[in-house]
């Protein structure tokens, strides 16, 4: 009795299984002194053995028994009447089938059935008792043990029920939350690249892939343009038919599918070298509302072996609509970019031959009348006059030109850089107003700013001072251009007349301006009202990226 009190606390204290099995098994065998001790589980319908668990019988003979009973015979017995049975020659007994080649002599035989709340969940089975038959003692103890087994049993089962459906409950949060932290990052992001960066960077951490690389549509293509994890960056800008391969497939159907098993050849399209290195694949499309982006795929999972699973796949389906809504998005914004481009270009090209045809090839015009009408007077003294007035034309053509040169691209900009350029431009303009203060700080000594952000800088300023010489009638001008760490910041202001900032401005060249700032990753902001003069402030950074936000504000606005 003491035994079994402490076979029954060691058994319910047991959570594994299977490990409890083989302990209930051991334990049989130490209180009933029996050689061979078996423990048969029922399949779902009670009426055969679905497993069966040996003990005391060596590997080799276990090898030339071969199939493991199934319940026939006085085993099939136990099962029909699931009650203690007890024999002293099983051979003997009239359902006895005997035994297969191989086998090891048996002759005393004791069976008890394992019952969970009313039901039979298997038999334990014993033979062969050292120094005789088994007795009344043996039965009950088996009987208690087999209580035991079955409360042990049953706790382990509930336990084993309760922690998976905690790991997925877990995982499903984790999911959740992975989910939700990709739809934030990946909502900010506006920049094409740096998106599908994102993309198959998150992606691949949520389904613990190996690799995972983002196809999108190109005519009749699917073009990988971005890649991560073992695949290597050289997939790159490779080219799928949609037309007969699997990744066309999923995209046409607009269904994810699920490729446990992958041959080299699988019409998944990529290149042998990649193609053989792939166990298994996950495929899912890239859909926003009925449009068909491309196609999200992922190889090989990190977690338990190679295989995906469903999960896998409700997963990488919801990120990829996120996905989807930030490729839309940035897709968007890098085409608004390039038609707000080409407009800034045509304006300024309209500008430049309103400038050409009201100065210069008007002076050009007006030399030909007077020459023209000097040569037909046939007067010397006419020639000369005309001469002398066509020089001094001359001379103001050629500042015209010069001064239109200089807006297309200054020479100082690139010969000696910003702050030279920048007090040049203002020199120019302190003919056109009374007083121009200026706050011009620049990195020292001959460190030079990124072309592109000099550039912006100067032809902001340069804009800003046009309009205030153009149409606001100033008497004096601020201007401050300040380089810090991170940003490069602006400001024209002016006591001028101002105007209304919801009136059509692009006379003003405001849209331009907006523009430039855009481009060069920042930011422009303008306060005016009518007879408050106007202030010009542009923010750009210096650091590369750090101007997206901004961007994405400009475009959206």
């Amino acid at each position: 009795m003491r035994r079994l009190i402490d076979v029954g606390g060691a058994l319910t204290a047991n959570l594994d299984v299977e490990s409890l099995l083989n302990q209930v098994l051991e334990a049989a065998r130490d209180l009933t002194g029996a050689r061979y001790a078996a423990l048969g589980v029922l399949d779902q319908d009670r009426e055969h053995l679905e497993r069966f668990i040996t003990t005391g019988i060596e590997e080799q003979a276990r090898e030339q028994i071969g199939d493991l009973p199934r319940g026939r015979g006085v085993l099939g017995l136990l099962i029909r009447d699931p009650k203690p049975l007890r024999l002293a020659h099983v051979g003997e007994h009239p359902d006895s089938y005997g035994f297969p080649t191989g086998h090891p002599a048996m002759s005393t035989f004791l069976g008890v059935p394992i019952m969970i709340r009313g039901e039979a969940f298997g038999n334990l089975y014993l033979t062969e008792k050292v120094g005789g038959e088994f007795d009344q003692a043996d039965e009950e103890s088996v009987v208690m043990l087999a209580g035991w087994a079955a409360i042990a049993i049953e706790n382990a089962r509930l336990y084993t029920g309760v922690e998976q459906r905690r790991q997925e409950l877990e995982r499903a949060v984790l999911g959740l939350e992975a989910t939700t932290e990709i739809a934030l990052a990946l909502g900010g992001e506006t920049d094409i690249d740096r998106v599908m960066e994102l993309i198959v960077k998150r992606g691949r951490a949520l389904i613990t892939a190996s690799s995972l690389v983002i196809l999108l549509v190109e005519g009749r293509d699917l073009v990988v343009l971005a890649a991560a994890g073992d695949v290597g960056l050289n997939i790159k800008q490779t080219s799928i038919p949609i037309e007969g391969t699997l990744p066309g497939n999923v995209l046409r159907k607009g269904a994810p599918e699920l490729v446990p098993d992958v041959s080299a050849q699988l019409r998944l399209g990529f290149a042998d070298d990649i193609s053989e290195t792939i166990t298994s694949a996950i495929l899912v499309p890239l859909m926003f509302r009925d449009r068909r982006l491309g196609v999200i795929a992922g190889f090989d999972s990190r977690v338990g072996g190679t295989q995906f699973t469903a999960e896998d796949v409700r997963l990488l389906r919801g990120f990829a609509a996120s996905a989807a809504t930030a490729v839309v998005t940035a897709q968007s914004v890098q085409e608004d970019r390039l038609r707000l481009s080409i407009e800034a270009s045509e304006r300024e090209r309209g500008r430049w031959a309103r400038e050409l045809h009201d100065e210069t090839l008007q002076a050009l015009a007006a030399m030909r009348v007077l020459h023209s009408s000097a040569l037909r007077k046939g007067d010397v003294e006419a020639l000369a006059s005309a001469s002398r007035v066509s020089l001094d034309q001359i001379g103001t053509a050629i500042e015209n030109l010069r001064g239109l040169i200089t807006e297309l691209r200054p020479a100082a900009l690139d010969e000696i850089g910003l702050k030279p350029a920048l007090e040049s431009l203002i020199d120019r303009a302190a003919s056109s107003v009374p007083k121009i203060e200026t706050d011009i700080v620049l990195p020292d000594g001959d460190a030079r700013l990124p072309a592109n952000i000099e550039s912006a800088v100067y032809r902001l300023v340069q804009e800003a001072l046009t309009n205030v010489i153009k149409h606001a009638d100033a008497s004096h001008v601020w201007i401050r251009v300040e380089a810090t760490d991170a940003v490069m910041e602006i400001a024209v202001r002016d006591d001028g007349a101002g105007f209304a900032p919801d009136a059509d401005a692009n006379g003003f060249g405001l849209i331009g301006m907006q523009e430039r700032a855009l481009l060069a990753g920042g930011e422009l902001e303008l306060h005016t009202a009518p007879g408050s003069g106007t202030t010009v402030q542009a923010t750009i950074p210096l650091a590369a990226g750090d101007g997206q936000a901004g961007a994405a504000r400009q475009a959206s606005g």
